[in-house]
């Protein structure tokens, strides 16, 4: 029987490289074999619902909608989506730095354009690095950025001239005052009408005649002379037999 020598140089030099050769052969195809079932769509997605906000950026976030009841305050926007590259050739790589920074509430006009960013730190706080990157970040491109907590808030009138200037405040302020008088207009009006029409209810339910019968001094009816006290369904002149 013959024995295979081990020890062959010759047969080592063949055996090593093919044995490396399979080994990579299987590795990839276990890779790619793991890369389709990453591909394929779940038939029971393993994820649940949940809130955009805890309670303490829903407090904020509540504040917010209330300061700015004329621009919209969207949640948790990343910023890729309202800055773009000057150079697009490096855009590919800004995104890679800067696709998983975003902030909690953003406030922008009904065009679309943003006006300022405000973040809510967690229980841990807001890490220095993320807070520069930001500032440094929305400031360069003219965006105000805020960070503030539900128990320390600013006043609505510094917030909105931060993010919209005091000229387009007092604008603001003007535009609100003249819709609160219309409003006080539009409810002094309503009142008016409501006044008028209960006064016209009140006399249609009033007595058809209030004058007196020239000969007898009783309140005179306008019925027509065939309707009696005692006629309510039907003239007692329309019945043509006795009643049994």
């Amino acid at each position: 029987m013959l024995m295979t020598d081990w020890t062959n140089p010759w047969l080592l030099a063949v055996l090593v490289p093919a044995l490396l050769v399979l080994g990579a052969w299987l590795h990839h195809a276990w890779a790619e074999r793991q890369a389709r079932e990453r591909r394929r769509i779940p038939k029971h997605w393993p994820l649940s619902t949940r809130a955009l906000a805890n309670s303490e950026e829903a407090r904020v976030w509540h504040w917010l909608a209330r300061a700015f009841y004329d621009h919209h305050v969207m949640i948790k926007l990343p910023v890729t989506r309202f800055t773009l590259p000057r150079d697009r050739e490096q855009g590919m790589e800004w995104y890679k730095l800067l696709g998983s920074v975003y902030c909690t509430f953003t406030v922008c006009r009904s065009d679309g354009r943003v006006l300022g960013c405000l973040d809510v730190p967690g229980t841990a706080g807001l890490p220095r690095s993320t807070r520069a990157l930001k500032h440094s970040l929305l400031t360069q491109c003219g965006l105000p950025y805020w960070v503030v907590r539900s128990n320390s808030l600013p006043t609505v009138a510094e917030i909105r001239a931060e993010f919209l200037g005091e000229s387009a405040l007092n604008q603001s302020m003007r535009e609100r005052e003249m819709e609160e008088r219309a409003i006080i207009a539009a409810q002094a009006n309503l009142r008016t009408v409501l006044t008028r029409q209960r006064n016209t209810r009140a006399s249609d339910f009033a007595p058809l005649s209030t004058w007196p019968n020239s000969t007898t001094g009783e309140p005179r009816s306008d019925f027509n002379s065939q309707w009696q006290e005692n006629s309510f369904l039907m003239p007692l002149d329309s019945r043509k037999g006795d009643l049994l």
